[in-house]
C-alpha cells in the first residue's frame, strides 16, 4: 500500500510540476479533464484556464491539451479560441458549460441568451496531428416565437436544419432542409471565425453559421 502511495505520489507531483510550468501568469483553472484523445491508450489531460487576459467580451480563456512523453508531460496543442470569453453569453454571463472527452472525441459546450437562448456542441478529432472539427450542433429562439436546431457531421458533410415556428404571423412557416456541405477546414485554432463560414442554404434560403 505505502508503494502504491508513493508511486502514485510521483505521478501527481509530476503532473502538478508540469502544469504550474505550463498555466499562463495569473490565470485559474476552470476545469481539467482525462481521457485518451490520440489512440495510445495513455490519457492526455485537458485544462481549460480563465486568463488574465481581457477580449471584447470578458476574460479570454485558454485550452490545453497535455500529453505525456517519455515520463514528460508536454503540450499537444492549445488554443485561445475554442472556449468562449467569460461574459459572452449575454444576460447569463459565462458560456462555459463543460468540456468532456467520449470515446476519443473532444467536447465543448457553451450555452447563453436571455429571453433569446442560444447553445452549441463542438466535437474534435485528433487527426492530420491536430485536433479538427467533425461534428458542431446548435440551437436558439425564443419559446413562443421558434426554435431553430443545426446538427452538421463534418466527416460526411451533411447538415441538418430545422425550423420550428410558433409564431407564424411574424415569422413565417416552419421549415426543414438536408443539405450537404463537404471540405471546411476547421480546428481549435480557427474556430472562433464562424462569421466568415456562412452557409445559405439553397432550399430554404436560410443562413447558418459553423
Amino acid at each position: 500500500m505505502k508503494t502504491t502511495f508513493c508511486f502514485l505520489s510521483i505521478i501527481f507531483s509530476t503532473f502538478c510540476f508540469a502544469q504550474k510550468e505550463f498555466q499562463p501568469a495569473g490565470s485559474e483553472i476552470i476545469e481539467t479533464v482525462d481521457g485518451d484523445l490520440d489512440g495510445d491508450q495513455i490519457p492526455e489531460k485537458v485544462m481549460i484556464y480563465n486568463t488574465k487576459d481581457e477580449g471584447e467580451l470578458g476574460k479570454i480563456r485558454e485550452l490545453q491539451i497535455l500529453k505525456k512523453i517519455n515520463e514528460k508531460w508536454i503540450i499537444l496543442e492549445k488554443s485561445r479560441n475554442a472556449i468562449l470569453e467569460s461574459s459572452a453569453g449575454g444576460m447569463m454571463g459565462d458560456p462555459y458549460q463543460s468540456t468532456a472527452i467520449k470515446n476519443g472525441i473532444l467536447i465543448i459546450e457553451h450555452y447563453g441568451g436571455s429571453s433569446w437562448k442560444w447553445g452549441n456542441t463542438d466535437k474534435y478529432r485528433f487527426q492530420n496531428g491536430h485536433f479538427e472539427l467533425i461534428g458542431h450542433s446548435s440551437e436558439g429562439g425564443r419559446p413562443g416565437d421558434y426554435w431553430i436546431e443545426v446538427d452538421f457531421n463534418l466527416s460526411t458533410g451533411q447538415l441538418n436544419y430545422k425550423k420550428d415556428v410558433e409564431n407564424t404571423a411574424e415569422y413565417g412557416k416552419s421549415k426543414k432542409e438536408t443539405y450537404i456541405k463537404k471540405g471546411l477546414k476547421i480546428n481549435l485554432q480557427n474556430i472562433n471565425q464562424r462569421e466568415q463560414r456562412k452557409i445559405i442554404l439553397p432550399k430554404t434560403k436560410e443562413t447558418v453559421y459553423i
